[in-house]
């Protein structure tokens, strides 16, 4: 059975249909799911622009229920909707029952943010004229997700989306449909009038192109590779009515490690950032600057640590590390693996394709040292379980080598100085800065993007988010 679309409140079936193969067995098909065509993409965004002049006016208690339902309904099914989840992606159980914890948690969060939308009055300088600032939902909004968490982002951008009034069209990866399309059916009973919300599957050539080119479509909101999101601001700019954009890229994020450091806790810090969730988290700490007197010993204990890993089925109790997402992605771990030795760093651990019961994409965790900031390995990100060690002299080194980077989303240290622990928070070029913590891992009620190449536009996420989904308006009244 071809699991369809849905568009203006129907499910539409289609004709061309892709599998969805389970990264720990590709020998299990998760589902099929259907391929929109470019008509159908237009059909959806169409769908959004009819409805969006009574959504945008419906009442902030109807949508607050709208959403809580939601976010119950998801709750309810955390453990279902876990394992679709970590079967179609290939992180552990434990972590894809958490992200789906995290999306119902987030539905929750938003549809408070219904009843908390707020203005401002203004004196003005004219006696007797007020001035109301007020903020409106955007408009149509293309949502396109990425595969790395198939349900946490596309509910963090459609959350808030609907909270504020907007219509959406949502493309979710290619690769990982099926989480998007348990959200859509969830959210296609909840209570939303037709057309409020689209879900189009299909490649970004086909679907992508569609939404960003389409005059009816005021804003996108893009999570994904860098080369992809220059594409996105470069149609949004290009487009008559200058899409509204919201960027979310990637990093190349760096976890200090100083002198002064618990070591035990500088080492679980590493290997969380660095391998957890097979390393396919834009968060990921694929740097690991270390100090001299410390280098040594860090390295070993890491790698005695990296030794305890359980790399397997995603949805065996014992795995702490499942299988990379796909064949091209596994490429391009053991191809940036090959560079960094051409480079001359040093493999010191993993690396290696491992065969397990079911055949699936696995990857033993990789730790390279005896690299410098020249190298590729330490500026180009990866997105695997791969990581290298920088060996720098001091503090003052350690937060050079952090900042000499392209991009900026997340950056940690791990000290025991409150000196040093205030001057990084205050000097690191990242968006998100964590002291004593992995790099990754961020509450959903908090802001969350990034610097440089990493981001660009309003933060996501928490209270911030309105500053992409609603835009401002002020109104000048002289009474009669």
């Amino acid at each position: 059975m071809i699991q369809p679309n849905y568009i203006g409140g129907e499910w539409r079936h289609a004709s061309e249909a892709i599998a969805n193969i389970n990264p720990s067995n590709t020998n299990d098909i998760v589902a099929h799911y259907a391929q929109a065509t470019h008509a159908d993409v237009q059909d959806a965004i169409d769908a959004a622009a009819t409805a969006f002049p009574a959504w945008s006016r419906s009442s902030i208690q109807l949508r607050h229920d709208i959403l809580k339902g939601i976010g119950d309904e998801i709750l309810a099914r955390k453990d279902e909707l876990g394992m679709l989840l970590s079967r179609e992606e290939g992180k552990v159980l434990a972590d894809g029952i958490g992200e789906v914890v995290r999306a119902g948690q987030i539905f929750h969060f938003f549809a408070g943010e219904c009843l908390r939308l707020a203005g401002d009055r203004l004196a003005s300088m004219r006696p007797g004229v007020e001035v109301d600032i007020t903020r409106e939902p955007v408009g149509v909004v293309g949502l396109i997700t990425p595969w790395n968490f198939p349900i946490a982002i596309p509910a963090w951008k459609i959350a808030p989306a609907l909270a504020y009034g907007n219509c959406i069209v949502l493309k979710p990866a290619e690769l990982v449909p099926g989480s998007a399309h348990a959200l859509a059916d969830i959210l296609a009973r909840a209570g939303l009038p037709a057309g409020v919300f689209n879900l189009v599957m299909g490649s970004g050539s086909v679907v992508g192109e569609a939404i960003l080119r389409s005059d009816n479509v005021d804003a996108i909101s893009f999570t994904g590779s860098v080369t992809t999101g220059r594409k996105v601001a470069e149609a949004c700019v290009a487009s008559d009515r200058m899409k509204k954009m919201q960027l979310e890229m990637g990093g190349k994020n760096p976890l200090v490690v100083l002198d002064d450091a618990d070591i035990e806790l500088a080492v679980g810090c590493a290997l969380n950032s660095a391998f957890y969730q097979t390393g396919q988290r834009c968060t990921a700490a694929s740097r690991l600057i270390v100090t001299d007197k410390i280098h040594d010993s860090f390295v070993e204990r890491l790698i005695d640590a990296m030794h305890g890993l359980v790399v397997d089925d995603a949805l065996k109790p014992e795995a702490s590390i499942g299988p990379v997402v796909d064949q091209r992605q596994l490429d391009q771990d053991l191809r940036y693996l090959r560079l960094g030795q051409e480079e001359g760093g040093r493999l010191a651990c993993g690396g290696e394709v491992l065969a397990r019961a079911t055949p699936g994409f696995y990857l033993s965790p990789a730790l390279f040292t005896e690299i410098d900031q020249t190298m590729r390995i330490a500026r180009e990100e990866v997105f695997g379980p791969v990581a290298a060690v920088i060996r720098v002299k001091d503090y003052g080194a350690a937060l050079a080598a952090a900042n000499d980077t392209r991009f900026g989303l997340s950056a940690g240290i791990c000290t025991t100085s409150l000196k040093y622990a205030s001057h990084f928070k205050r000097n690191a070029e990242a968006g998100t800065v964590m002291v004593n913590l992995p790099t990754a891992g961020t509450d959903y009620h908090a802001p969350f993007g990034g610097r440089k190449g990493s981001s660009y536009g309003p933060r996501e996420q928490g209270r911030y988010a309105q500053e992409f989904y609603t835009t401002v308006k002020t109104a000048y009244t002289l009474p009669a």
